[in-house]
Protein backbone atom coordinates (compact mmCIF):
# COMPACT_ATOMS: atom_id res chain seq x y z
CA UNK A 1 0.00 0.00 0.00
CA UNK A 2 1.16 3.70 -0.59
CA UNK A 3 0.17 4.87 2.79
CA UNK A 4 -3.00 6.71 1.34
CA UNK A 5 -5.26 4.86 3.37
CA UNK A 6 -2.49 4.88 6.48
CA UNK A 7 -2.19 8.62 6.48
CA UNK A 8 -2.65 10.04 10.20
CA UNK A 9 -5.95 11.66 10.48
CA UNK A 10 -5.96 14.84 12.56
CA UNK A 11 -6.90 13.32 16.12
CA UNK A 12 -10.54 13.93 17.33
CA UNK A 13 -11.20 14.59 21.00
CA UNK A 14 -12.65 11.71 22.95
CA UNK A 15 -16.05 12.80 24.26
CA UNK A 16 -16.96 10.71 27.97
CA UNK A 17 -19.70 8.39 27.50
CA UNK A 18 -22.83 9.13 28.95
CA UNK A 19 -24.53 6.42 31.18
CA UNK A 20 -26.77 4.64 28.79
CA UNK A 21 -30.21 4.69 29.73
CA UNK A 22 -30.61 1.20 29.70
CA UNK A 23 -29.67 1.03 33.07
CA UNK A 24 -33.67 1.43 33.87
CA UNK A 25 -34.65 -1.09 30.88
CA UNK A 26 -36.56 -4.15 32.31
CA UNK A 27 -36.02 -7.47 30.18
CA UNK A 28 -38.75 -9.87 30.79
CA UNK A 29 -38.17 -13.53 29.05
CA UNK A 30 -40.86 -15.57 29.95
CA UNK A 31 -40.63 -19.49 28.84
CA UNK A 32 -43.99 -21.37 28.16
CA UNK A 33 -44.43 -24.95 27.36
CA UNK A 34 -48.38 -25.84 26.12
CA UNK A 35 -50.30 -28.51 27.83
CA UNK A 36 -51.05 -31.48 26.02
CA UNK A 37 -53.34 -30.78 23.10
CA UNK A 38 -53.41 -26.81 23.94
CA UNK A 39 -50.18 -25.91 21.78
CA UNK A 40 -52.39 -24.01 18.85
CA UNK A 41 -54.45 -22.10 21.50
CA UNK A 42 -51.11 -21.04 23.53
CA UNK A 43 -49.77 -19.88 19.98
CA UNK A 44 -53.39 -17.91 19.42
CA UNK A 45 -53.02 -16.30 22.22
CA UNK A 46 -49.67 -15.25 21.91
CA UNK A 47 -49.71 -14.14 18.82
CA UNK A 48 -52.62 -11.85 20.16
CA UNK A 49 -50.51 -10.14 22.48
CA UNK A 50 -47.94 -9.04 20.00
CA UNK A 51 -49.69 -5.75 18.39
CA UNK A 52 -51.20 -4.43 21.54
CA UNK A 53 -47.92 -5.49 23.51
CA UNK A 54 -45.65 -3.58 21.03
CA UNK A 55 -47.50 -0.53 20.71
CA UNK A 56 -47.60 0.47 24.58
CA UNK A 57 -45.62 3.29 25.56
CA UNK A 58 -42.29 2.42 27.15
CA UNK A 59 -42.39 -1.19 25.21
CA UNK A 60 -38.88 -1.49 23.45
CA UNK A 61 -39.16 -5.05 22.14
CA UNK A 62 -41.56 -7.74 21.92
CA UNK A 63 -40.75 -10.83 20.34
CA UNK A 64 -41.93 -14.57 20.14
CA UNK A 65 -39.99 -17.50 19.90
CA UNK A 66 -40.36 -21.18 19.08
CA UNK A 67 -38.33 -23.48 19.72
CA UNK A 68 -36.85 -25.54 17.20
CA UNK A 69 -36.59 -29.07 18.83
CA UNK A 70 -40.03 -28.58 20.74
CA UNK A 71 -42.55 -26.46 18.73
CA UNK A 72 -45.09 -26.96 21.80
CA UNK A 73 -42.35 -24.67 23.68
CA UNK A 74 -42.56 -20.61 23.22
CA UNK A 75 -40.01 -17.85 23.99
CA UNK A 76 -41.81 -14.12 24.70
CA UNK A 77 -38.44 -11.69 24.79
CA UNK A 78 -39.31 -8.15 26.05
CA UNK A 79 -37.95 -5.09 26.84
CA UNK A 80 -39.15 -1.92 28.48
CA UNK A 81 -38.18 1.11 29.07
CA UNK A 82 -38.27 1.05 33.13
CA UNK A 83 -40.79 -0.42 35.61
CA UNK A 84 -43.31 1.98 35.11
CA UNK A 85 -43.56 0.70 31.68
CA UNK A 86 -43.71 -3.05 32.64
CA UNK A 87 -46.94 -2.08 35.20
CA UNK A 88 -48.76 -0.50 32.18
CA UNK A 89 -47.85 -3.66 30.50
CA UNK A 90 -49.47 -5.48 33.26
CA UNK A 91 -52.42 -3.53 33.87
CA UNK A 92 -53.48 -3.58 30.03
CA UNK A 93 -56.60 -5.89 28.51
CA UNK A 94 -54.77 -7.85 26.79
CA UNK A 95 -52.47 -8.97 29.74
CA UNK A 96 -55.45 -9.63 32.05
CA UNK A 97 -56.88 -12.08 29.15
CA UNK A 98 -53.57 -13.71 29.22
CA UNK A 99 -53.34 -13.77 32.76
CA UNK A 100 -56.91 -15.06 32.70
CA UNK A 101 -55.98 -18.33 30.89
CA UNK A 102 -52.25 -18.90 30.77
CA UNK A 103 -52.66 -21.60 33.79
CA UNK A 104 -55.01 -23.94 31.18
CA UNK A 105 -52.90 -23.52 28.35
CA UNK A 106 -49.38 -23.78 29.57
CA UNK A 107 -46.80 -24.28 32.37
CA UNK A 108 -44.79 -21.24 32.30
CA UNK A 109 -41.75 -19.58 33.95
CA UNK A 110 -41.17 -16.08 33.70
CA UNK A 111 -37.76 -14.23 34.72
CA UNK A 112 -37.71 -10.58 34.93
CA UNK A 113 -34.50 -8.92 34.89
CA UNK A 114 -32.58 -5.12 35.09
CA UNK A 115 -29.37 -4.79 33.63
CA UNK A 116 -25.89 -6.64 34.67
CA UNK A 117 -23.79 -3.84 33.43
CA UNK A 118 -23.86 -1.27 30.89
CA UNK A 119 -21.32 0.05 28.54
Amino acid sequence: MTGGALRARPATPIKPRRKSSLSNHVKIVAILTARPGKAAELRALLDSMMAPSRTEPGNLRYDLWQDQTDPARFVLDELYVDGDAVATHRTSAHFQNYLSVIADLAERTAVTLDPASVA
